[in-house]
């Protein structure tokens, strides 16, 4: 039996920041009080991207990191609660898709 094996594990978030000073300009609200009850004091924003795209984008990274060659890998995993569609495909499939992966390999969205 095959065994798994974590090599590499990457990131990635978009370039555009959203601040509590934003928000304030927004809404009524204040820096202050979002960070005494989430803790958030920023957060990127995706404008034209998607969980896929994004998801590409670290699994590039992470393939990179890995010293791997992509007919290496046989499986996707992708943990999102964002995922581009509501049922399928998968945002790991798609990412696996992006990616040029061998065709029929494990893929598969956790939350």
């Amino acid at each position: 039996m095959p065994k798994a094996s974590l090599i590499s594990i990457a990131s990635y978030v978009p370039e555009k920041i959203l601040t509590n000073f934003d928000f304030e300009k927004m809404v009524d609200t204040s820096d202050e009080w979002i960070v005494k009850r989430t803790g958030i004091e920023q957060r990127h924003i995706a404008t034209t991207e998607i969980t896929s795209d994004l998801g590409t984008k670290a699994a590039e990274l992470a393939i990179k990191r890995s010293g791997l060659e992509k007919s290496q890998i046989d499986a996707v995993i992708c943990a999102t609660i964002s995922p581009d569609h509501l049922c399928m495909p998968s945002t790991a499939c798609k990412i696996a898709a992006n990616l040029g992966l061998n065709f029929g390999i494990t893929a598969f969205d956790i939350s």
